[in-house]
């Protein structure tokens, strides 16, 4: 049995990860350029720095990406504009927080996105209220794979690591969860974890719908939150 519930947002909690890849690949193709969905992934998972070298260097350089980088927050930007989230949430992410909420589980979210980026997505989505603590990226000096965020977050619980069950979608994002001694549940979105990645895994499902039927498992039934 274990304490609390650690999540990932991007890619695990809401659909991010693909409306941001498609803005990046039609910002490429104004520059003439036929960005791929093998290279896009190149950046899945890692931290901005990373990806803003890695896509630099696929798109021609520094103003490339920089004309690139600003026609996608356009693109994400008029997306909103009819009033609905940016990035709705996953499915059963909602069912799952819900269970957990009515079993007293104590959950955090652990996400390399800023803590005002977490904070605005989950609230659009009615969830924000499910979580008692937050770790953003903005918050810690080394992004994933290192256990920073997951590190942070547990603390902010009062949690130790040990007694935390971390979701993760990404490579990075469960290897920064096992570097902090949690146990990990991948549920891959754009990317299958690598063969080495999944047998250190605590369990690999399809969705948080998949998470439900273990609760009962993983976390002990206390009095419900309000």
């Amino acid at each position: 049995m274990f304490a609390a519930a650690i999540f990932d947002m991007d890619g695990l909690l809401i659909d991010s990860e693909r409306p941001i890849m498609a803005a990046w690949i039609e910002a490429a193709r104004t520059l003439d350029i036929e960005l791929s969905h093998t290279q896009y992934l190149q950046v899945v998972g890692l931290a901005m720095v990373e990806s803003e070298v890695i896509l630099g260097a696929l798109l021609g350089g520094p103003d490339a990406y920089r004309h690139a980088r600003d026609h996608v927050r356009r693109r994400l930007q008029l997306e909103r504009a009819d009033g609905t989230p940016l990035f709705p949430i996953k499915p059963g992410a909602a069912e799952f927080l819900a269970a957990l909420r009515q079993r007293g589980t104590r959950c955090a979210v652990a996400s390399s996105s800023t803590r005002g980026q977490i904070e605005a997505c989950l609230g659009s989505l009615g969830v924000l209220d499910h979580f008692e603590a937050f770790a953003g990226g903005d918050e810690v000096v080394r992004a994933k794979p290192d256990p920073a965020l997951y590190l942070l977050a547990a603390s902010r619980l009062n949690v130790d690591p040990a007694q935390c069950i971390a979701f993760e979608d990404s490579e990075n994002g469960a290897k920064a969860a096992l570097a902090a001694g949690m146990r990990v549940v991948i549920v891959p979105d754009l990317k299958h974890p690598p063969v080495a990645l999944v047998e250190r895994a605590f369990h690999v499902l399809g969705s948080l719908h998949d998470a439900t039927p273990h609760l009962p498992g993983w976390f002990p039934g206390e009095l419900a939150r309000p």
